[in-house]
């Protein structure tokens, strides 16, 4: 299994601990994304002597996995953040469900406070192609915060696109999977104590630039042609309004300078984007349209405010 931390000292010793608990036999590899706060003397000094991957650079928790995908020689690849905990039975009951299901190629867990709230069981796509955790016992996707994969069927789909840097890389995982054919099963027996947002804090600017700009570079590179035409349009066509709209949400994703700053990273990645597009494409034996219709729900009240 494979574990990415960054400046993930205080959280990646207990990490090691859950790790250390399971029932499964399993190897660790910490990807390190060249963290400077102790957190390599804490993993060096852990009794489960797990084997380190230092980048020279924070590579993003998609880059760090990415970095790791050559490393796998095992049948298959765990992600785990390293504010994640999981119950001792999490790996097996992981291993069980692909093992039963021929046509899944990745297993969700469940996501939880530790207090017993659930916070994921998966991921669901939107309507407008947002990618957010989802309680549903069927979901769309996984939560890359905890799961499992087929390593062989991982590398079939593309492998882990290390582009978007974070937030956004297990809902195109979960896409090329999608349209080759593959299943996402969600375990209610994998359950995992999970702090969230220890790295990067939700709501801040630079969560919202990765989400809205890694949303619009999914869309580009796996759902139909159509669907990722008019989300462009529509985020290009509400940035342009905003200095004249007396009245929009005071998060940071409805400010001009980020917005901007969105649209100017998808201009920049455009050309790598629509080959990737293009190899998305060949290997599918889905149409995108059909996983489209399939999965893309409609929005919950925070997204709809910008579709208005």
């Amino acid at each position: 299994m494979v574990v990415v931390t960054w400046r993930g000292r205080g959280l990646i010793g207990p990490c090691l601990d859950a790790l250390a608990a399971q029932t499964r036999p399993h190897r660790v590899l910490v990807v390190d994304n060249a963290s400077t706060d102790g957190t390599a003397q804490e993993i060096a000094g852990h009794l489960v002597e797990p084997q380190v991957l230092r980048l020279a650079r924070n590579a993003g928790y998609a880059g760090a996995l990415a970095a790791a995908l050559p490393q796998i020689s095992t049948p298959f690849m765990a992600w785990l953040n390293d504010d994640a905990q999981p119950e001792p039975g999490w790996l097996a009951a992981l291993e069980q469900a692909l093992d039963n299901d021929d046509s899944a190629a990745a297993a969700a867990s469940v996501l939880h406070t530790g207090v017993g709230t659930v916070t994921s069981i998966g991921v669901a796509l939107t309507a407008i192609g947002y990618g957010r955790d989802t309680t549903s016992a069927a979901p769309f996707g996984f939560c890359g915060g905890a799961a499992l994969l087929h390593t062989g069927a991982l590398r079939a789909a593309g492998g882990v696109p290390a582009s978007l840097f974070c937030y956004y890389e297990d809902t195109d995982t979960s896409w090329r999977l999608r349209l080759a054919g593959y299943q996402v099963l969600a375990v209610p027996g994998a359950r995992v104590r999970h702090i969230g947002g220890a790295s990067a804090r939700h709501g801040t600017p630079a969560f919202h630039r990765w989400n809205e700009r890694n949303r619009l570079l999914v869309l580009l590179r796996c759902a139909p042609a159509s669907v990722a035409a008019r989300e462009l349009a529509r985020f290009a066509a509400l940035t342009l309004l905003l200095p004249w709209r007396r009245h929009h949400p005071g998060t940071p994703n409805f400010t001009l300078p980020l917005r901007l700053r969105v649209l100017t990273d998808v201009a920049a990645r455009l050309p790598t984007t629509l080959i990737a597009r293009h190899r998305i494409g060949r290997r599918a034996t889905v149409p995108r349209a059909a996983v489209w219709s399939t999965w893309a729900g409609n929005p919950d009240p925070h997204f709809l405010r910008e579709v208005r």
